[in-house]
């Protein structure tokens, strides 16, 4: 299995002829689910005693399996947050998967590190943050914002343990607002602290005010160890009021985490780079370019304003692991939960040293047009009332006189027709239709099509 014969030699050509035809497609098939059934039926035992062999196997996958996938880089693919890797970091995730890359670790992969650093840096930059600031690749803004918050109370801690007679709280809280992303409460699960929710002002928006009244009204014998603010929410695209936020957090001394996974990109942009002012207050933050940095899946930046807070937090000891702790340099699983990482930035990078900056920061421009544009066409319809004028490149929006099954309907068959995959959302309680435009490709015509599916 190990050794690269002629017939390994023939499944790597028809393995790369398939990737490439798969790049060339445009747009990339839409595609749909099948059911377990279908797909049992259709594709049959894969995992037997002997093996279906290299060419048998990569024709199940193509002819069965790959279709049951509904394609994230589709420009119609408006549901959830979409994906729009790039042709090079697409490319580039082959050779980092090839070249077998370790990149926990500086000794390891020193030269992956440094290619990775350099993006961090970028967009440690963006925010605003200082030159020291740093961090690493994570899966996903839910092991990136979980970190970010591990370190944050272990700061918390360090600075109780410091203090003459400071004792434990009775429960460590973090503050947040009901906007916030499901991976917040997941989080305050994980770490067995809870979740202090803090009521938004009428545009949706976490405030510094709102902050310091909840934190004003916590019972003594409890602390909150970190407050999150968002920039971007996922249901609308909402950006908190990061300034006056993170004025209370600094007043206060209390960790400042700015959950920004999809709208971070926005930081690139131009026209919209005033909403995210305050985000340079922050102690750590993530954004996922797998989102709107058109990188592949799956790849999320931690970044922290001072690197230490995270070492000091997730730095593993161990015996075999002291030829690592004691090195000078940093390592990057020393920033975050879990040891074991491949150089998932790496794509990323490798994207932005061949197009450059510029290029990204017209590209986000390109979606956020498209965004504006969207909502226009719904005000423009009298069937079609919006929701909220969008902060980034959400557009929500109702279908007057529709039910909830209706939505559903209307979603399931554009699917079917391989026209466009746009499920339904709720918001207070009313399902309504929603649009996330993350895809450069993405075209004011695809918009008015489906919309005019709706009529």
């Amino acid at each position: 299995m190990h050794r690269f014969d002629e017939t390994t030699d023939a499944l790597a050509s028809s393995v790369i002829a398939y990737a490439r035809q798969r790049m060339l497609f445009d747009p990339p098939p839409l595609d749909a689910a099948r059911s377990e059934a279908e797909l049992a039926a259709a594709v049959g035992p894969t995992v037997t005693p002997d093996g279906l062999g290299g060419e048998e196997a990569l024709r199940r996958f193509v002819d069965e399996l790959a279709p049951a996938c509904i394609s994230t880089d589709h420009p119609r693919y408006l549901s959830f947050i979409p994906t729009a890797p790039t042709e090079a970091s697409t490319l580039f995730d082959l050779v980092v998967s090839a070249s077998c890359l370790y990149a926990g670790s500086w000794m390891e992969g020193s030269g992956a590190v440094h290619a990775e650093n350099e993006a961090l840096r970028w967009l440690a930059g963006l925010a605003g943050l200082p030159d020291g600031a740093g961090g690493v690749f994570v899966p996903g803004g839910s092991v990136g914002n979980l970190s970010a918050l591990v370190a944050a109370r272990h700061r918390a801690r360090r600075r109780l343990a410091a203090e003459p007679g400071g004792e434990a709280p009775r429960r460590w809280l973090v503050a947040s607002s009901a906007h916030t992303h499901s991976s917040i409460v997941s989080a305050a699960d994980v770490m067995d602290v809870d979740v202090l929710e803090v009521e938004v002002d009428a545009a949706g928006r976490l405030t510094g005010p709102a902050v310091a009244a909840a934190l004003d009204a916590v019972d003594p014998r409890d602390a909150v160890c970190a407050v999150v603010a968002t920039a971007g929410t996922t249901n609308f695209g909402i950006v908190d009021d990061l300034d006056s936020v993170g004025r209370v957090c600094a007043e206060r001394g209390i960790w400042y985490h700015v959950d920004a996974a999809y709208g971070g990109a926005g930081l690139a942009a131009p026209s919209v780079r005033p909403l995210f002012a305050g985000i340079e207050r922050a102690d750590s933050f993530v954004v996922d370019p797998h989102k709107w940095l058109f990188a592949p899946f799956d790849c999320c930046a931690l970044v922290y304003r001072d690197p230490e807070d995270g070492r000091l937090a997730h730095t593993q000891h161990a015996g075999y692991l002291d030829v690592l702790t004691s090195a000078k340099e940093l390592s990057p699983s020393d920033y975050a939960i879990g040891l074991t990482r491949r150089a998932r930035g790496l794509p990323f990078w490798f994207s932005l040293a061949v197009h450059g900056t510029r290029a990204y920061a017209e590209a986000v421009e390109r979606t956020l047009a498209v965004a504006r544009y969207a909502a226009d066409e719904v005000r423009r319809r009298p069937h079609l009332e919006l929701l909220r004028e969008p902060d980034l490149s959400v557009v929500v929006y109702r279908r007057l006189g529709w039910e909830p099954a209706d939505y559903h309907t209307w979603s399931a068959r554009i699917l079917k027709e391989g026209l466009a995959f746009v499920v339904p959302t709720t918001h207070e309680g009313e399902t309504v239709s929603r649009f996330a435009i993350v895809n450069p490709l993405t075209t004011e015509a695809d918009v008015a099509t489906i919309l005019d599916t709706m009529a």
